[in-house]
């Protein structure tokens, strides 16, 4: 009985089994029918199916193919060779008993040529080439190549080492151009394309956007105020375009940040207006003549802004003021915070140096400034920058002599200084007809070294009191009480400014 039912249990089993698998194939049959995994009926090859791109996106696609199309022919190769001595050991002077160290001596000069790369962009269809002064300072030939392979010897027109910046000249015609963009309208995010040639790859074109502008203080040059971008900037593409979304003109490349050597994201870019200034200069007077108002300038810090009743960190303190200059005779003073140049706001000390810069010698402009918690708005005729400032108003005098002292309370606790002596001006680098007591000493720990103070600086003003002598310094100082903050104005190797010490 038990063999019976295990048999009518095991067909019964079998029955249920192929059944479900004949529903099972006919069901994956007809998914796979509908899902067109397979075609019944039909042996025809499987059909791609094409993304579907939106049209505003294939509208950005195009746009940019025809921007890299309108640039890309007035865009150049620039490639220099300088012929540079470097020692050679002669083979008759070769030894194994002494060594070739012991013949160092005696190497004769032996010259070779030294070659680079960089790019640089065709601003005027009679052969002005813009780039970098160092891709071709010192080069003792250079060699253009323009995107239709023919190949021309650039002449320098003039350089500018401050602010990076070289024009060269052709001899052609009708030659592409670009127009000139507003470097000053750019925005953070706009999409920015560089154009050059890295690593000698000519008529190479990256995009990224930008990501910051008046980037100063970055150590590259004199004059800065660049454009930061992160289309991809290599060895190369020094001296190519930085183009805008119109096909404009918005900066020459001029530098990456970088620990390889290669692309990280970080390039630098001169702006345009800046670019534009310097090579108009170029050409017309061979050289870079530049507006000067004639002040020392620092930054509003924290701490000066309390000093001076100014609401924000924006603007430039006036720490210094030429005698003569067009800043003396508009009637701007010392301590004066410079908030607005030209109806712009100024934003800090190489913002407005840049502005200064770049205005029209003899151009009369409005300068505001804030003084004694009071705006005010002078008239100032802008001169030309000097060749050498060191030496305005520096002149020998007489020397005072007085003891050292040191100072051993108050605020300016832990500061040693001794009156300023012919001696001390020579090894400090200051005028001896200057006034102040010198920094012989600063304690370690002490207010006066958190706030910079150092030996070699020249104390002139304590809490804006003129100090002569050391017997001065130590009246005034014991009336500040440690716990309050004090002023200093230090000339530092002739150049001025305010230092606040606080508690």
């Amino acid at each position: 009985m038990l063999k019976r039912w295990s048999g009518e249990n095991r067909a019964r089993q079998a029955g249920i089994a192929l059944a479900l698998v004949s529903v099972g194939l006919v069901a994956g049959l007809l998914l796979a029918a509908n899902l067109d995994w397979i075609t019944l009926g039909n042996s025809s090859p499987q059909q791609t199916v094409s993304p579907q791109v939106t049209q505003p996106l294939a509208q950005t696609g195009q746009g940019f193919t025809e921007i890299a199309k309108a640039v890309k022919p007035a865009v150049v190769n620039i490639s220099t060779t300088k012929i540079v001595k470097a020692p050679q050991l002669s083979p008759h002077l070769r030894d194994p008993f002494f060594g070739e160290e012991f013949f160092r001596q005696f190497r004769t000069p032996r010259q070779r040529p030294e070659r680079s790369l960089g790019s640089g962009v065709v601003v005027s269809a009679d052969g002005y080439i813009l780039t970098n002064n160092h891709v071709i300072e010192r080069a003792d030939e250079i060699k253009i190549t323009l995107p239709d392979k023919r190949e021309f010897r650039g002449a320098v027109v003039g350089t500018d080492s401050k602010t990076d910046l070289a024009v060269l000249k052709i001899d052609a015609g009708d030659l592409p151009t670009i127009p000139w963009g507003d470097s000053d309208k750019l925005q953070v995010g706009e999409f920015a394309l560089a154009v050059g040639s890295p690593f000698g790859l000519t008529q190479t074109v990256t995009m990224g956007i930008i990501s910051a502008v008046g980037r100063a203080n970055v150590g590259i040059a004199d004059y800065e105020d660049f454009i930061q971008t992160d289309a991809a900037i290599n060895p190369g593409n020094s001296g190519g375009p930085l183009i805008n979304v119109r096909g404009e003109l918005i900066g020459i490349n001029t530098a990456i940040f970088s620990r390889s050597g290669g692309y990280m994201g970080i390039g630098f870019a001169v702006p345009s207006n800046m670019v534009r200034s310097v090579m108009e200069s170029l050409i017309k007077h061979k050289k870079v003549v530049r507006g000067w108002l004639g002040v020392s300038i620092q930054e509003v810090s924290s701490e000066l802004a309390k000093e001076f009743g100014v609401k924000d960190l924006k603007g430039a303190l006036v720490g210094e003021v030429t005698k003569g200059s067009p800043a003396e005779k508009a009637g701007i003073k010392r301590g004066d915070v410079i908030t607005q140049y030209n109806g712009k706001r100024v934003e800090d000390t190489g913002h407005l140096r840049n502005m200064v810069a770049q205005t029209s010698v003899g151009s009369r402009v409005a300068v505001t400034v804030f003084r004694e918690k009071k705006e005010r708005v002078l008239d100032v005729t802008v001169g030309e920058l000097p060749k050498d400032l060191e030496k305005m108003g520096r002149e020998e005098g007489e020397e005072p002599s007085e003891a050292p002292a040191n100072v051993l309370e108050g605020i300016l606790e832990g500061i040693q200084v001794e009156n300023l002596t012919r001696e001390a001006a020579r090894e400090f680098g200051l005028p001896a007809r200057e006034r102040g007591v010198v920094v012989t000493g600063v304690r370690p720990g002490s207010a006066a070294e958190a706030a910079g103070l150092r030996p070699g600086d020249l104390i002139q003003e304590v809490n804006r009191q003129p100090v002569a002598s050391v017997r001065e310094f130590r009246v005034i100082a014991a009336k500040i009480p440690k716990e309050e903050r004090a002023l200093l104005y230090v000339n530092r190797g002739g150049r001025k400014f305010f230092v606040p010490i606080k508690p």
